[in-house]
C-alpha cells in the first residue's frame, strides 16, 4: 500500500511541522460536519491549544481501522473564549482529488486525538481511493439503514435524490432507538410520502408528533433527540392499506417489547 503522505507530496504539497487530528466525538459526529460542509469550523473549535504547529491534517473515523482524509490546513492563531480555543485555519489547495476520497488504514492504540505528524504520518496507509467524494448522497439500502438524528437532519435539509426516491417510494415500519438507555419506539408510515414523509417530520421536530416522544422531549429537553437512531424494520408497497401496515407495526411492537420496556404506549 502507498502512504498518504507520499500522495500528498506527489500533489506538490510539502508537509512541514504538522499534526494529525484523529477526529472522533461522542457529542457531535465529525462525519456529519463533513457531510454538512462545516468540518473546518468544527475542527477549529478546540478545548485546548491543540494546533500549535504549521499544518493540521484531518482524519475522520469511519469505523474499525478506517479513516477518511478530510483535508490539510495551515494553522493560524488561536483565540481564547470561555475556556475554549478558536483557531483560524486555511485549507491548503491542491488536494481535492484526495479530500473525502482517500480512505486511510490506521490501527489506533491510544486515546490521544492529536498526534505529531513525524511520529505517525509514515504509518498512514491508503486503503482505498473512492471514485467520488464521500457524501450524504449514498443511500445504504433499506436493510442497512441506521442513521443518527443529526445525520437525518442533514439528509432532510440537503434532500439527496437517492434518499428521497428510496424512502418516498415505500411504506413500512421503522424503529427509533434511544442510545442513552436502549429504549425503542416502533412507528409506521403509509400513504403519500411514505417513510420519507414521516422521517421528514422527525427531522424538523425531533418527535414527529408522536405523543410519547413529545412527552419525552418535554421532560428531557429537545436536545435529547440527538440520542435517536433511526432504522427500517420492514418495508411495504405504497398500495398497502393503513390497516395492513399497522398490523405489521403491532407485530414489531410485540417482538421488541416496545410497550413494556420502550416508548410505545399502545
Amino acid at each position: 500500500m502507498i502512504r498518504l503522505i507520499d500522495l500528498i507530496k506527489l500533489a506538490g504539497v510539502e508537509l512541514e511541522d504538522y499534526k494529525i487530528h484523529l477526529a472522533t466525538s461522542l457529542n457531535h459526529n465529525p462525519l456529519n460536519a463533513f457531510y454538512d460542509g462545516t468540518f473546518k469550523e468544527w475542527q477549529e473549535d478546540q478545548t485546548n491549544r491543540n494546533f500549535e504547529c504549521d499544518q493540521v491534517m484531518g482524519l475522520i473515523h469511519l469505523g474499525g481501522d478506517r479513516w477518511l482524509f478530510a483535508g490539510l490546513w495551515k494553522a493560524g492563531q488561536a483565540t481564547e473564549n470561555g475556556g475554549r480555543w478558536k483557531y483560524q485555519t486555511t485549507e491548503i489547495p491542491g488536494l481535492d482529488h484526495l479530500v473525502g476520497r482517500a480512505i486511510v488504514q490506521y490501527h489506533r492504540t491510544a486515546r490521544q486525538s492529536y498526534r505529531l505528524g513525524g511520529a505517525l504520518g509514515a504509518s498512514l496507509l491508503v486503503h482505498e481511493i473512492r471514485p467520488e467524494r464521500l457524501s450524504i448522497e449514498d443511500f445504504p439500502g433499506y436493510s442497512s439503514t441506521s442513521i443518527e438524528y443529526a445525520t437525518l437532519q442533514i439528509v432532510v435539509r440537503q434532500r439527496p435524490t437517492a434518499w428521497v426516491t428510496a424512502l418516498r417510494s415505500v411504506a413500512g415500519v421503522y424503529l427509533i432507538a434511544d442510545k442513552s438507555n436502549g429504549k425503542h419506539y416502533v412507528g409506521s408510515a403509509y400513504g403519500e410520502g411514505g417513510i420519507w414523509g414521516r422521517w421528514e417530520d422527525y427531522a424538523k421536530s425531533g418527535h414527529g408528533g408522536n405523543k410519547e416522544l413529545v412527552a419525552l422531549l418535554a421532560e428531557k429537553g429537545g436536545e435529547h433527540a440527538s440520542n435517536f437512531l433511526f432504522s427500517i424494520l420492514e418495508i411495504c408497497d405504497l398500495i398497502a392499506t393503513k390497516d395492513e401496515v399497522l398490523a405489521r407495526e403491532t407485530h414489531w411492537k410485540n417482538v421488541l417489547l416496545s410497550r413494556e420496556f420502550g416508548y410505545n404506549s399502545n
